[in-house]
């Protein structure tokens, strides 16, 4: 205390100036109205730099949520776009347990491998989230793979990078199929096998989507386009490279699709097979 009441005595001038300087300033502002106002915009000016640098921080430390927030929205409008064709009302599409041919479950990768010709990606989503396997999970620029293995809270997925990855594919413009697999050579391409030599009208850049035969997919969820055509003189197919939508090597959030359908559909062939 004895130190304080010594500075105070010591730089009593300095400190009187200061106070004497402080009440005229303050006077000179209230009583002229331009100054007044050149002070409350520079005070305005600063804390409003303040607030703004406060909110860029806040908003970087929320992206996370919102980016969940996003994920879910998309999903759900995924979800109305793939039962689209199922009911002209999409509200009572939602309201009714049990129509919807497609259900969508959000989920988040937590680790991705791509360095082998068999590649598992795992999910933050498992059996309790309503996670089976044979389930397709694609992103929002297209397909990823399906769902080999659940446990309680986890899942693998067996990626469209995996030698024994194999999906149902078309042509978006012509319809024609083939089957899309993996050559384990480039983790930007998958290829298209026994597509009949019919499709002549295929061309480089043409669309390649998920194909009406696919239990797993939706129809026509984007794949990639075509980049190079291998014609097998011995054989009646073409062999296709398609350049993925996807970047493989870069994944976030992925969404499960889950066809209501497809047990039935699957016991109705079964069954047919049989009498045959």
């Amino acid at each position: 205390m004895q130190q304080i009441f010594n500075f105070i005595f010591k730089n009593s001038y300095r400190l009187l100036f200061l106070l004497l300087l402080i009440i005229s300033l303050s006077l000179t502002i209230q009583s002229h109205s331009f100054h007044k106002s050149k002070v409350i915009s520079s005070a305005n000016f600063l804390t409003g730099g303040v607030y703004a640098q406060l909110n860029e921080i806040d908003e970087y430390f929320s992206l996370k949520s919102k980016n969940e927030e996003l994920a879910h929205e998309n999903a759900r409008l995924k979800s109305i776009l793939f039962n689209k064709k199922d009911s002209i009302n999409i509200d009572e599409l939602d309201s009714i347990p049990g129509l919807k041919k497609f259900d969508i479950i959000v989920s988040k990768v937590i680790h991705n491998n791509y360095n082998s010709s068999e590649n598992y990606i795992t999910i933050n989503s498992g059996a309790r989230d309503g996670v089976q396997t044979d389930m397709g999970v694609i992103n929002d620029l297209g397909i990823v793979g399906i769902i080999e293995k659940t446990s309680n809270k986890y899942s693998t997925v067996l990626s469209v990078l995996n030698t024994k990855s194999r999906i149902n594919a078309k042509f978006k413009k012509s319809n024609h199929f083939g089957s899309l697999v993996w050559n384990a050579k480039n983790t930007g391409f998958a290829q298209l096998i026994d597509v009949p030599r019919l499709a002549a009208t295929v061309r480089k850049g043409d669309t390649v989507v998920t194909g009406s035969e696919s239990r797993i997919f939706p129809e026509n969820i984007n794949i990639g386009t075509v980049h190079k055509i291998y014609i097998d003189d011995k054989t009646n197919y073409y062999t296709i490279d398609v350049k993925l939508f996807n970047d493989m090597t870069n994944l976030g959030h992925v969404y499960i699709i889950k066809n209501n359908e497809r047990k039935e559909l699957l016991e109705l062939e079964k069954e047919t097979s049989k009498d045959e």
